[in-house]
């Protein structure tokens, strides 16, 4: 017996949408749980997953995750029941997140670099009955964390541990050894029970990144889920022989599903997870696994490319390296090849849907100066400008896109919802985009990453760009800072090559020589070891236009 409707607070397909994607096949009517158990029957004796010296055959953890889904329903959790994940890239994320799928309950997919503010957040919007974290992960107490929310969280019933569990908590790695039994619960015992999960029904809650904000809560069904996931396995070129590396975060969408673990899984490849993405051990792993696939976002490749140890290591497995969460510089796309002997492919995507990749055949000029196209022929996208019309061919604009795997609202969030999505159901992915000539964009910004200087636009990553060219810069962010006359003003984070001095006005020479606008060139440099990254490993503007906010009110008070 299937669930009725769509979970309330969610906005569904409609119905001749619905209907379209389902006709051609993009919906298939099966949920993220029987997708699993397809891939562990017909996978069985395969390596699935490796994790430190541990490997785990698909038949293996097929019966793990039944072990977890038949305890979490003893525990009582129920179809449509949110579970706040905040586990890292470990066995036990994968065994309670497939368990939820079996079960109907719904994984809300924390970061394991969210603290109280974020999770206090997720835990009442979400109304999670549960939630599931390391006992202690990176010196940080998870279960301490949790001890000083858990009484301002009316839903939240169970805490699940990954290690040492105290009492009062279900420990997870009981429950796979199977000594948990019922102990820890008051829920009905016996099986996962009668009612079952639809597929048009939510699957998960992926969380948005926060920028301007908390987070908000991006529902996924198993029906768009499960599309996306096929779509970007194939253009990985992911195959039974295929070994993916996950060193990103596992609960992003990127190392999740697009095409992440579960890419992966589908095609009876070998997950191999990463407890970091530093090159040290990136790359042991890489050389003892033959690593063939893996993902990176631009600031772990270029700690990659920069890393002296790519020369103790033989990484001549390595096929592909797909990068992706905020745009590769072209010099650096260039780069990957000869240093690290693998194609770039580059990613383009959002945890609200559209997926574009560059193709693995494509010549280099795509693969080096675009961010990809639409995995999906049914995959609606415009290029508008700032009246909603769209611009000319070529011409710069915000990217708007509807599709069978890109969603219709926020959960609960109807107000947010009416300024991110146009009457049509389009998404305003709030991304400033050009259409090359060989169909693929070029991403160049965000609506709101400009600068506005006295009047005049500037894109901050127009300016990057060009500040990447000059020799002694090894990455760069460029944000706004105030200014007393203009408003806003352009200030320059960089992070020099080693040995390779930079002052201001050398940088502001070198870009005027390149023909920049001279109202474009930065009117602050700030020399930094390295920048602030967001919880998914982007560089976080948002910390830097506080930092020198908070520097030039201290030397206007100095002076």
């Amino acid at each position: 017996m299937g669930l009725d409707g769509l979970l309330e607070g969610c906005v569904p397909f409609p119905p001749e949408f619905a209907a379209r994607y389902r006709d051609k096949g993009y919906w298939k009517g099966r949920t993220l749980g029987e997708c699993f158990d397809a891939w562990t029957a017909r996978f069985g004796a395969r390596t699935a997953i490796v994790a430190g010296t541990e490997r785990i055959s698909y038949a293996e953890l097929g019966r793990r995750v039944e072990r977890v889904a038949a305890a979490l329903a003893a525990l009582g959790l129920r179809p449509r029941d949110r579970v706040l994940m905040q586990l890292h890239n470990a066995p036990e994320f994968l065994y309670v997140t497939f368990a939820l799928f079996k079960i109907g309950a719904l994984p809300v997919m924390a970061l394991p670099a969210h603290r109280e503010t974020e999770i206090r957040h997720l835990l009442a919007f979400s109304e999670a009955v549960a939630y599931c974290a390391p006992a202690e992960l990176r010196g940080f107490d998870y279960v301490a964390m949790i001890r000083v929310l858990a009484p301002h969280a009316p839903c939240l019933r169970h805490v699940l541990v990954s290690g040492a569990a105290p009492p009062g908590t279900v420990s997870i790695d009981a429950v796979i050894r199977g000594a948990a039994g019922d102990a820890h619960g008051s829920g009905p015992a016996g099986g996962i029970g009668a009612l079952r999960p639809a597929a048009s029904d939510v699957a998960l809650f992926m969380v948005s990144g926060g920028t301007t904000g908390l987070p908000k809560l991006i529902p996924r069904t198993h029906d768009d889920y499960a599309c996306v996931v096929e779509l970007a396995a194939e253009a990985s070129g992911l195959g039974r022989e295929s070994v993916y590396l996950i060193a990103l975060p596992i609960s992003h969408n990127f190392s999740f599903g697009t095409p992440g673990a579960l890419g992966a899984l589908s095609r009876g490849a070998t997950v191999v997870l990463a407890p970091s993405p530093n090159p040290e051990t990136a790359f042991a792993l890489i050389e003892r696994e033959r690593v063939t696939n893996t993902a990176a976002v631009p600031a772990v490749l270029i700690q990659w490319l920069a890393s002296p140890l790519r020369e103790k290591h033989d990484l001549r497995s390595l096929r592909v390296v797909q990068v992706g969460g905020s745009r590769l510089n072209p010099e650096l796309a260039q780069r990957v090849k000869p240093l690290l002997g693998a194609t770039v492919q580059q990613v383009y995507g959002m945890a609200e849907g559209l997926n574009n990749y560059t193709r693995l055949d494509d010549p280099e000029e795509v693969l080096f100066n675009t961010q990809g196209r639409p995995l999906s022929p049914d995959d609606e996208v415009r290029v508008v400008g700032g009246d909603g019309r769209p611009v000319a061919p070529g011409e710069r604009g915000e990217l708007v896109t509807r599709g069978p795997y890109t969603i219709r609202g926020y959960y609960k969030a109807p107000e947010h919802n009416a300024a991110s999505f146009t009457p049509e159901g389009f998404y305003r992915t709030g991304d400033l985009v050009r259409v090359t000539p060989s169909g693929n964009f070029s991403v160049e910004g965000r609506v709101k990453d400009l600068i506005n200087r006295g009047g005049e636009k500037i894109s901050a990553e127009e300016v990057e760009n060009a500040v990447l060219g000059h020799p002694a810069v090894q990455n760069v962010a460029v944000v706004a800072m105030p200014h007393p006359v203009l408003g806003e003003a352009v200030c320059a984070y960089v992070i020099a090559r080693p040995g390779a001095p930079l002052t201001l006005e050398a940088l502001r020479a070198f870009l005027e020589r390149a023909g920049i606008a001279r109202f474009k060139v930065p009117e602050r440099l700030e020399i930094v070891e390295r920048f602030p990254l967001t919880s998914v490993g982007k560089i976080s503007k948002k910390d830097l236009r506080a930092e020198i906010a908070a520097r030039l009110r201290a030397e206007g008070a100095a002076a």
